[in-house]
C-alpha cells in the first residue's frame, strides 16, 4: 500500500535540481510525450499556453479547453498536436458535455491539467447559487476529474494537476459558509478557500486511487508576470497584497521575484512529466521540487499550510463536493 500525504507527510523536497528559475525548457529536457493524451483547462492564455506548447511539443495531443474558441485559436496558431474544444468552467453543462465527447472518443488520458482559474474578482455566483471562486477554481476540477476517471484509469498511469496557489495560505476551506452567504464577502478569503479546496482535493484523489495507477498533485506556480489573471483586480487590491506602494508602483523586492511565463509554468509541467514522482502522491508542489510545510518564517512567502493537507477537512470536502456539483466520485 502507498503511502499518503495526509497531515503532510511527503512534503520533503526530493532535491529535483530545479528551482524558481527553471523554465518549461529546462524541466521538459529529455522527456518524450509520444502518444500521450493531455487536456489542459484555460490552456490558451498565460502559463497555460506555455504548458500546452511544451507538452505538444514533447509530442502529447493536446486538448485545451477553453471559454473562448476564437481567442485561443488565434493564440494557438502555428501550434501542432492541439485540439480546441469549447468548456466554460463556470456552467456545469459545459463541462458534461467537453466530458462527454471526449470520452466518446474512446482515448485513454494521461494528463487532466487544471489550470483554467480567476481571482481577485467581485462577489458573483453561478446558476447554482454558488460563489464563483469556488466554482471555477474547485467544483469544476471536481467535476470534470470524476467524469473524465474512466479515461484516466484507461490510461494506467495517469496524472492530475491541480494549479493551486500560495494564495491557499489566506484561508482554510470555510465548511460552514463557503458560498458567503452568512459573512461578508472578502475576494481574497474567497480565492484562498478555492486554493486550499484544490490541495485537499490532491490529498484525497491521490489516496482514493492507491489501488489504481493514478496519482494527483498541487502547485503554487509562483507570482508571474503578464498573466491575464489580476485584471479584475484594482489598485486597491495590489497595494493590500503588498504588490505596489502607495504610488501604485510596484514594489523592488516583488519585482525580482516575478517569475516570466516559461518559469511560471515549469513546476505545472515538472508535476506532470518528472519520474522523480512516480511513486509519490497528493503532494504540494512550488519551482519544481516538492514544497515543504509553511511555518511561521514562511507564511505569505513560501510553503503548504497543514490545514489544506489535513485528512479530515480532505474526506469532508469530497462528500461536500459530491452534494454540490451533484456528481457522485465513486473510485
Amino acid at each position: 500500500m502507498r503511502q499518503n500525504n495526509y497531515g503532510g507527510a511527503l512534503q520533503n523536497k526530493i532535491g529535483s535540481g530545479f528551482d524558481a528559475k527553471s523554465t518549461t525548457t529546462d524541466v521538459i529536457r529529455g522527456i518524450d510525450l509520444t502518444g500521450k493524451i493531455a487536456i489542459v483547462t484555460g490552456g490558451n492564455t498565460g502559463i497555460g499556453l506555455e504548458t500546452t506548447k511544451t507538452l505538444a511539443a514533447a509530442g502529447a495531443r493536446v486538448i485545451v479547453a477553453v471559454r473562448d474558441i476564437e481567442k485561443a485559436k488565434k493564440n494557438l496558431d502555428g501550434v501542432v498536436n492541439v485540439e480546441i474544444e469549447a468548456m466554460d468552467a463556470m456552467n456545469p453543462s459545459s463541462i458534461d458535455a467537453f466530458s462527454t465527447k471526449f470520452l466518446n472518443s474512446n482515448r485513454p488520458l494521461d494528463l487532466l491539467i487544471h489550470n483554467a482559474g480567476i481571482m481577485w474578482v467581485p462577489l458573483r455566483y453561478d446558476n447554482r447559487g454558488y460563489e464563483s471562486q469556488l466554482a471555477t477554481n474547485y467544483l469544476a476540477q471536481f467535476q470534470l476529474t470524476a467524469l473524465l476517471f474512466p479515461a484516466l484509469k484507461k490510461a494506467n498511469g495517469a496524472r492530475v494537476i491541480n494549479v493551486s496557489s500560495l494564495g491557499h495560505q489566506m484561508a482554510p476551506f470555510n465548511f460552514d459558509d463557503p458560498n458567503f452567504l452568512d459573512r461578508e464577502y472578502e475576494t481574497l478569503q474567497a480565492y484562498g478557500q478555492s486554493k486550499t479546496a484544490n490541495n485537499l482535493f490532491a490529498v484525497q484523489l491521490d489516496k482514493l486511487c492507491e489501488n489504481l495507477n493514478i496519482r494527483a498533485y498541487s502547485l503554487h506556480p509562483g507570482s508571474i508576470a503578464g498573466t491575464e489573471l489580476g485584471r479584475e483586480a484594482s489598485l486597491e487590491m495590489f497595494q493590500k497584497m503588498g504588490f505596489l506602494d502607495a504610488d501604485g508602483n510596484m514594489l523592488p523586492e516583488v519585482a525580482a521575484n516575478l517569475k516570466t511565463i516559461p518559469q511560471g509554468a515549469a513546476t505545472t509541467v515538472w508535476c506532470a512529466t518528472s519520474s522523480l514522482l512516480d511513486n509519490i502522491g497528493g503532494v504540494y508542489c512550488e519551482d519544481a521540487d516538492i514544497a515543504l510545510l509553511a511555518n511561521e518564517n514562511s507564511i505569505g512567502i513560501s510553503g503548504v499550510e497543514l490545514y489544506s493537507l489535513e485528512e479530515a477537512s480532505a474526506k469532508k470536502l469530497w462528500d461536500l463536493s459530491e452534494k454540490m456539483t451533484g456528481v457522485a466520485f465513486t473510485i
